[in-house]
């Protein structure tokens, strides 16, 4: 088995080993996997937090040890905390980092790092204030940054940058965490999910005080919050069929 780190921003991680097939995550700076299956230009990876499968360029990742790999994977995780920051290399050369970087691997890396660090505090509310760091973001089908984000990128990030962890897609997120009977038993911070004609979860958003609900649709957005689903005032129409609330913390 050999193990690797990502050593750039941003890395597209896709669902065939091409750069025409589908983006369906992302690799963010000093994230760590598993390579699970390595040609000549790709490698199938599973990552080490989400255990998220997928293919990316063997150009844009850096291979470590297995120790290595078990020391970062153990860690307490430290992200940063602006929506863009930077790391240095031993030449000055800058790589720009996203909101929600790990930099547990700066050592191994050889890189500095002088920004700021996310300061988790143990408040449920404080996941609103995070989400707002992604206010605007477009949505980018696969996408986990405020520069493009999907629904699930959106809530697995806000969580994770608190210290709590999300699975990757919204069917696999709403496998976790407590069902919620109404609404109104929910608090600012948990998870309302959505579902399709067919009954398959396909969309999940936060829920904010006096029902409302943040979520990638589009761009992060606020919207209306009702039984039936997700109602957008500027269009005067329902987008999104609810189908269950799920308290995770």
């Amino acid at each position: 088995m050999q193990y690797g780190i990502c050593n750039l921003g941003i890395v597209p991680m896709r669902f065939e080993p091409s750069d025409k097939s589908e983006l369906v995550s992302q690799l963010l700076y000093g994230e760590c996997f598993k390579v699970i299956e390595k040609r000549k230009k790709w490698s199938r990876i599973r990552v080490s937090y989400d255990k998220y499968e997928a293919w990316i360029d063997n150009k844009q990742y850096l291979e470590i040890s297995q120790e290595t790999y078990n020391d970062i994977s153990k860690s307490n995780t430290i992200l940063s905390g602006d929506l863009l920051e930077y790391v240095s290399d031993k030449n000055n050369n800058i790589y720009t980092i996203p909101l929600g970087s790990t930099l547990n691997g700066l050592e191994v890396l050889e890189h500095n790092f002088d920004g700021n660090r996310y300061d988790k505090v143990e408040d449920k509310s404080q996941l609103i204030k995070t989400a707002f760091l992604y206010l605007n973001s477009p949505y980018l089908w696969g996408g986990k940054t405020p520069f493009g984000v999907d629904c699930s990128g959106f809530t697995q990030m806000v969580y994770r940058i608190n210290g709590h962890k999300l699975k990757r897609d919204a069917s696999q997120q709403a496998t976790q965490g407590d069902a919620l009977s109404f609404i109104e038993e929910s608090e600012p911070g948990d998870l309302a999910f959505f579902d399709n004609a067919e009954g398959d979860i396909i969309h999940v958003g936060i829920i904010m005080e006096d029902n409302y609900i943040i979520h990638a649709h589009g761009k992060v957005r606020i919207d209306r919050l009702d039984h039936s689903g997700i109602y957008n005032v500027e269009t005067n129409t329902h987008t999104h069929k609810l189908r269950v609330i799920k308290k995770i913390i």
